[in-house]
């Protein structure tokens, strides 16, 4: 990783550089507000965006990449693949037109729906074909990865999980880089819940940072790509102002200890898995 907040990087197994720290575009809406919050993000040096089919806002994440006056290719742009389709290939090539852009630069398939493997030939199409320059998986346990590397001619470059200090997945984060696939962390504040805590309230005291920006730097100090969501241009600058300071051990240790998960090689919990 690189010092420089807008080059801070992760190297895929691919030999691309995703950035340590996007702009995740989930829950916003199509239209104004996105494009605000996207052309937020880009102005303030985040060169990651992610979004998703099932999003329905990739119309207004590809206006204000076109917007922006940045070279497409100085932006890493994930989109991934609805599991209630059927085809990946079809689906992405839907996606570039509504992205306005001939290639994305990382495609995943958003949850496991309907087992681990079934969608990958799909997404191998898609790559070969050039319209994903990396393919990967989101929302994938430890099996279903492992169940995913017995059958992939080309491997998963990234897993996106959600993960905090509060669903610390480390024997999933642990998979993930075995098989050389970078684990890349949503929902990193908790969709906001956690920044009340007492214990993140106190580390950001006396670090002199706000509660959001020690949640991103413990994701990253662990190792991850991290996408955090909001459509605040205050906060989105905010968001991105982690990399000039370090959590100390002691603080890390005291983020560790708030993990509600026993550190788990689950992607979700069983009573949160939207796809059985």
């Amino acid at each position: 990783m690189t010092a420089n907040n807008a080059q801070a990087t992760r190297t895929l197994l691919n030999g691309a550089e995703i950035p340590v720290v996007g702009l995740g575009v989930w829950q916003v809406p199509d239209g104004r507000e996105c494009e605000r919050a996207v052309s937020s993000a880009l102005e303030s040096g985040y060169r990651l965006i992610d979004t998703a089919q099932a999003y329905r806002n990739e119309s207004s994440v590809g206006r204000a990449i076109r917007s922006s006056g940045i070279p497409r290719e100085e932006i890493f742009l994930t989109t991934k693949f609805y599991p209630g389709s059927r085809d990946p290939l079809v689906e992405v090539e839907r996606s570039l037109e509504r992205l306005g852009t001939g290639y994305v630069d990382l495609y995943l398939i958003h949850w496991p729906k309907g087992g681990p493997t079934w969608a990958w030939s799909g997404m191998e199409r898609a790559s070969e074909a050039g319209l994903a320059r990396g393919i990967g998986i989101s929302n994938f346990s430890a099996a279903e990865l492992q169940e995913l590397l017995k059958v992939s001619q080309i491997p998963p470059t990234v897993n996106q999980i959600q993960f905090s200090p509060f669903e610390y997945r480390r024997s999933l984060v642990e998979a993930c880089a075995d098989a050389g696939v970078v684990a890349q962390a949503y929902s990193p504040l908790g969709t906001g819940r956690h920044l009340g805590d007492p214990v993140v309230e106190r580390i950001a005291s006396a670090t002199g940072r706000t509660p959001a920006q020690v949640l991103i730097r413990w994701a990253i100090q662990k190792g991850l790509s991290v996408i955090p969501k909001s459509t605040h241009s205050e906060r989105i600058v905010e968001n991105f102002d982690v990399f000039d300071f370090e959590l100390d051990e002691d603080s890390v240790s005291a983020l560790d200890s708030l993990d509600t998960t026993d550190q788990t090689p689950d992607a979700l919990a069983r009573t949160q898995k939207w796809w059985s």
